[in-house]
């Protein structure tokens, strides 16, 4: 049976898929560490991408690495900081039957099986497992002694305890008894009388706090950023929706994120299979809303969301999402997580829209296209905008995001 008529679950169409594009990437940048550092972790207890069974994407990833890999000294193979899994992996697609290649053995990477310069030391497992065991039990031992040794002190020193405790109700009682005779005397001698109270002080009123600064409702709250797509696939679970892999400048350790290509990113579904080629999504720039609150679509969750042009919807006509649609295009020098803000409502994003608040229900409708094909915020569109101006929208150096021909577009 040939790889092109074997049986794959979708989840496992779906892997193959982003090896695949993997493969194209490491074609582009085969000295890539962060991506082959990657592959030689995954293929470190398997025999292929899938874990043993063969498929197209191990071909794709031998075909991209083969002609980099045959010049690979032994330390960038073996030694260790070297790949000896890639080696591995790529000896066996090159001389199994399975994957069907043809290749002469003059073609074929030269692998010395006998030359390995690092071998990563042997983990005992059960002497790892008695050496955290007898640590537990040293810090439970501590803990226990030291919560019985306040009760043996105090035991031990019970008999003085009662000596002290009899001296100290004795001097007392002593000091007790002179305060009743002071006392005595005084009122005999007639000069006990009160002192006058002092007359309390009135308080003077707590100052109120000065209200709550509220951020009237504006388009700047909008977190709009330049993303990156470094990948996209088609969602295993849903015919409409890609996924993608989108870098917008999240630094590290930032929710809902996860590092791909040495690049902090999110995942992000968009209703955009269908309507736009899954290869013009490959590796281009975009313009993503980055503060919604995250969902998730069929299983997957979305954690952004890529900004699109459609056709307007005039009055009385129903959205079939037909299309046609066109991504937004930042300005070509934008980089990655570079706000874009519309001019004349410039300011600081909120950190996560209230979906209570509705401010994209609310300002999206304002969202549109030039007949310059500038994508721009018409005001007019919005009472809560608070002027009918139209402002581009445009990163902080000047350049403005475009579509390619849909004008007088809605945009979300």
């Amino acid at each position: 049976m040939s790889l092109a008529d074997q049986k794959l679950s979708s989840t496992e169409e779906t892997e193959v898929q982003q090896w695949i594009t993997t493969s194209e990437r490491l074609k582009a940048s085969p000295a890539d560490t962060s991506i082959l550092d990657k592959l030689n972790t995954h293929l470190t207890s398997r025999a292929t991408l899938l874990g043993s069974k063969p498929s197209t994407a191990d071909v794709a990833i031998y075909q991209s690495l083969a002609p980099a890999v045959k010049s690979w000294t032994p330390e960038q193979r073996t030694g260790q900081q070297g790949h000896p899994h890639i080696v591995r992996h790529l000896d066996f697609v090159q001389n199994s039957s399975l994957f069907g290649l043809d290749i002469s053995d003059s073609d074929k990477i030269k692998v010395d099986v006998d030359e390995i310069l690092y071998v990563k030391p042997p983990t005992d497992a059960k002497a790892e497992k008695e050496r955290l065991k007898k640590e537990k039990a040293a810090i439970a031992a501590a803990a226990a002694a030291s919560a019985d040794a306040p009760e043996s002190a105090a035991a031990g020193a019970g008999v003085e305890t009662t000596l002290v405790d009899r001296t100290k109700a004795a001097a007392q009682a002593v000091v007790d008894k002179a305060v009743e005779v002071k006392d005595a005397v005084v009122a005999a001698a007639g000069v006990g009388e009160a002192k006058p109270k002092k007359e309390k002080k009135e308080k003077a009123p707590k100052p109120q706090k000065a209200p709550a600064v509220t951020t009237p409702p504006s388009p700047h709250l909008i977190d709009l950023r330049v993303g990156h797509i470094l990948k996209a696939i088609k969602h295993p679970e849903a015919d409409s929706l890609y996924v993608s892999t989108i870098a917008m400048g999240d630094k590290p350790g930032t929710d809902d994120t996860e590092e791909y290509e040495g690049q902090v990113c999110r995942t992000v579904c968009s209703g955009l299979n269908g309507l736009i080629p899954l290869e013009e999504m490959q590796g281009r720039k975009v313009v993503v809303v980055a503060n919604l609150k995250p969902v998730k679509m069929r299983g997957i969750k979305s954690c952004a969301m890529v900004l699109a042009a459609s056709p307007r919807i005039k009055e009385g006509e129903v959205d079939d999402h037909k299309g046609p649609v066109e991504l937004v295009a930042p300005p070509a020098d934008a980089k990655a997580g570079d706000r874009v803000c519309f001019d004349g409502w410039r300011g600081e994003p909120e950190g996560v829209l209230n979906p209570k608040k509705k401010i994209w229900e609310t300002f999206q409708p304002g969202f549109t296209t030039t007949d310059s094909l500038e994508v721009a915020f018409d005001g007019s569109a919005v009472e809560a905008a608070g002027k009918s101006d139209v402002g581009k929208l445009t990163t902080a150096s000047g350049g403005t995001c475009t579509v390619q021909t849909l004008k007088g577009a809605t945009v979300r």
